[in-house]
């Protein structure tokens, strides 16, 4: 997509756009007590569910879809710019400590690259060419799914991937906050989610960010279930790598088979530490190597790994 080079052009685009109309009834919110600013932005954060939930049928359907391909080794990977970009790292990078997640199976790209997490990179995000780079570093297959992510929906870096995946065969989805969107347009799947114009003139890392927060939680999160990266809701591949989460592992296993302090610790220590092999071997009554193998066998599902082992 290339962006309109007149900046009448574009003046005239983002006049269109819901996410960038002005609300006069909020001119004077500079004047506002403190406390009535804070309600006022209360409020209108949550408008934002009921929008999210107005998409959830195109939010099913789009991950139906990412998960089919991730149950045969593709990756799933986010780009975006601005706020939308730094959203899609913050999922991408909360996978493999939730989920033991591969760090190259999640990723985040955004416009710029890792100093746009903290500063604003001039013009990366009117680059649909920087985009393309950056997927190609990838070597993206027919398994990988591309998500662009923009509120506006015509960033040409979210637009100029999506485009770009599709060409190559790949899943594409595309998160925007605007109807009849670009972004939307290009990709597989559309997922509009119009939370209205902001408290802020154009400030889309409000209302519209938290949208993208609460899609991209559930792309991920509801993925990674369907690939059986959990145990009802609990979170049995989640990785111990500092005290807190070792504690939760433990607790984990208590949660899921009931058992005893001691025989969770001679679980976790057969298994290496990891839970999801724990809990087979205690609900199942295998040792450790033998919850390897069934688990391997199973996909992974902890529940079918239990009727393997007659559990």
């Amino acid at each position: 997509m290339t962006p309109p080079s007149d900046p009448r052009e574009l003046r005239a685009e983002l006049d269109s756009l819901t996410t960038e109309a002005f609300r006069p009834e909020l001119a004077d919110i500079d004047k506002l007590p403190t406390l009535d600013i804070a309600r006022l932005m209360n409020g209108e954060d949550t408008s934002v569910p009921a929008a999210v939930a107005a998409r959830l049928p195109e939010i099913a359907a789009a991950v139906d879809a990412v998960a089919e391909r991730m149950a045969r080794g593709g990756r799933l990977v986010y780009a975006g710019a601005g706020t939308a970009g730094r959203l899609g790292v913050l999922d991408a990078s909360e996978c493999p400590p939730t989920f033991n997640t591969d760090p190259a199976q999640v990723v985040g790209l955004i416009a710029g690259g890792p100093t746009a997490m903290v500063t604003s990179v001039e013009g990366a995000e009117d680059s649909a060419a920087l985009a393309r780079a950056d997927l190609d570093r990838l070597a993206l297959t027919p398994l990988d799914t591309v998500v662009g992510v923009s509120a506006s929906g015509r960033t040409p870096y979210a637009v100029g991937a999506v485009e770009h995946a599709r060409a190559l065969g790949a899943l594409t989805i595309g998160v925007a906050c605007n109807a009849h969107s670009a972004l939307a347009a290009a990709a597989d799947h559309g997922i509009e989610v119009v939370v209205g114009p902001e408290l802020l003139t154009g400030s889309t890392r409000l209302k519209s960010g938290t949208a993208q927060k609460l899609v991209l939680n559930m792309i991920s999160t509801i993925t990674m279930i369907r690939l059986g990266k959990t145990y009802g809701n609990l979170m049995v591949d989640v990785r111990a790598s500092n005290d807190k989460l070792r504690a939760r592992s433990r607790r984990i296993v208590a949660l899921a088979t009931g058992a005893e302090d001691a025989e969770i610790e001679r679980a976790l220590t057969a298994t290496d530490g990891e839970v999801k092999n724990a809990v087979l071997a205690v609900l199942a009554g295998v040792d450790g190597p033998t919850a390897a193998r069934l688990l391997e066998e199973s996909g992974g599902h902890l529940r079918a790994a239990l009727a393997a082992a007659g559990g």
